[in-house]
């Protein structure tokens, strides 16, 4: 059965907690891109020239030709503003995680150095800065293990954290299956890391981020000034921060380009954010492998059971009972387009229910026919299920006086004579007191409402039911 791959559902109603050093409200992860030297260019055995994100309006590649002032842009980036954000960032002590192309890194060994001497986490950024979503997978493998050998060879150690850029849709995989990475980054679907199950590799992702990034100097809609990027910036830290005060400590990462921030009018921006952040206290900078360290030893990954991933006979195993007597809604559901965000309480309830609202009359009825009466002979021979006997319990309905087993086997059968099925209230929800008043209120209507409500109730229950089970 193939299962739909993506997982909108996340953390989904409560994030964890991630405990950050020094219980810090946000951690923020600065990183700093260094393309320049690893982009299209025919010199570097490209068809044509870089025509992606720079100062140049509607920029286009040009086939087979160098365009000069592509490659200056980005020259520009490598000769003077990385220097201005060397000089900034360890004048402020912040740390710092390169994202670095292997074939750039090669071309600037005075950068790298300075890297080094700072003490920053050099991550890879694949082999080239070129686009991947058209490459074949296995040109794909290959670059990346290539990017791994060179990185190795320039920087001295291997990379222990990976950020494509511009990727396909196989990179995730492929560099969660090479083995070797603390961390990957080619995601933006989160605020805080998680772990991603690729084969038998627990991967840690370290989402990434596309709009608290200055690459939107370089798009529409961006930014003009550095103002603007320092106000975007501000904004996204004092939510996030106010979340940290409020019990829900995040993760901020903000994205940086030599040739773009780098620049006089643009980094003036950055240099406020910064100076604004060092400002409060309980803020965490950290290198995107501090970040995934921490993680790792504070949120170690465990396996877990996920109904989207059962067979079939695993799950009618585990969901037929759900229903009362009725295997074939779990049987039906196994069949609808099931993914990550089923392999929790509501989604398994959302699939179980849906089959339930789409059957026929005849086979809703037959699901309600099949629940027990409240209180009924079958709770006093015990014949219940242990679903049943266990709610029928909760309220107390298995310690009734005589009068109040008269009371309801009185309701009872006036009940089932006007409607033809059983009184069924989730039980869970209700007091002994709450479902006589229940039953009496609920004989006065007609039978068509009281399907719908007794429908109702029967998904309920089912939700009662699935909750005990710490999906």
């Amino acid at each position: 059965m193939t299962r739909y791959p993506r997982d909108l559902r996340g953390y989904g109603r409560t994030t964890p907690d991630p405990h950050w050093p020094g219980e810090a409200r946000v951690a923020i992860s600065m990183v700093l891109n260094f393309e320049e030297g690893g982009e299209n260019n025919v010199l570097h055995g490209d068809a044509a020239s870089e025509a992606f994100l720079s100062d140049i309006a509607g920029a286009a590649q040009w086939p087979g030709q160098r365009h000069w002032n592509m490659e200056s842009i980005y020259e520009y980036g490598a000769r003077a503003g990385f220097w201005r954000l060397h000089r900034l960032f360890t004048g402020l002590n912040v740390p710092l995680t390169i994202y670095g192309v292997a074939t750039a890194l090669a071309r600037a060994p005075e950068q790298v150095a300075a890297m080094k001497e700072a003490g920053w986490e050099i991550a890879s950024h694949g082999l080239k800065w070129v686009e991947h979503k058209d490459m074949a997978e296995d040109e794909e493998r290959r670059q990346i293990a290539e990017a791994i050998r060179l990185h190795t060879e320039v920087v001295g150690e291997r990379p222990r954290g990976w950020y494509t850029g511009r990727c396909s849709a196989n990179t995730v995989r492929l560099t969660a299956e090479e083995g070797g990475f603390d961390w990957i980054s080619d995601t933006y679907d989160d605020d805080l890391p998680y772990w991603l199950e690729v084969g038998a590799r627990d991967q840690l992702v370290i989402p990434y981020t596309l709009e608290a990034n200055d690459m939107r100097f370089a798009t529409a809609p961006g930014y003009i000034e550095g103002e603007q990027f320092f106000q975007y910036l501000k904004d996204s830290f004092d939510t996030l921060y106010a979340e940290g005060l409020e019990g829900a400590p995040k993760m901020f990462s903000v994205g940086l380009h030599n040739r773009l921030i780098g620049r006089p009018g643009k980094v003036a921006g950055l240099k406020r954010f910064l100076d604004y952040a060092l400002s409060h206290e309980g803020v965490w900078f950290a290198t995107r492998g501090e970040i995934a360290a921490h993680w790792a030893a504070t949120h170690p990954h465990t396996r877990r059971e996920r109904p989207s991933q059962m067979s079939r006979e695993r799950f009618v195993e585990a969901f037929g009972g759900i229903y009362e007597h009725s295997p074939w809604i779990a049987q039906r559901a196994f069949d609808l387009e099931l993914g990550p965000a089923h392999d929790c309480l509501e989604g398994v309830a959302s699939a179980l229910a849906r089959i339930f609202r789409s059957a026929s009359e005849a086979e809703r009825l037959g699901v309600l026919t099949a629940h027990p009466d409240l209180a009924g002979k079958l709770a006093q021979a015990k014949r219940l299920t242990a679903e049943s006997t266990s709610e029928q319990a909760s309220a107390g309905l298995d310690e009734l006086t005589d009068e109040e087993r008269a009371t309801f086997e009185a309701l009872n059968a006036a009940y089932t004579e006007k409607f033809g099925f059983p009184f069924i209230i989730a039980v869970k929800d209700n007091t002994k007191a709450s479902i006589l008043h229940a039953f009496r209120r609920r004989l006065d209507q007609d039978r068509e409402t009281e399907f719908r409500e007794a429908c109702k109730q029967v998904e309920r229950i089912a939700w009662h039911r699935l909750n005990a089970m710490d999906l």
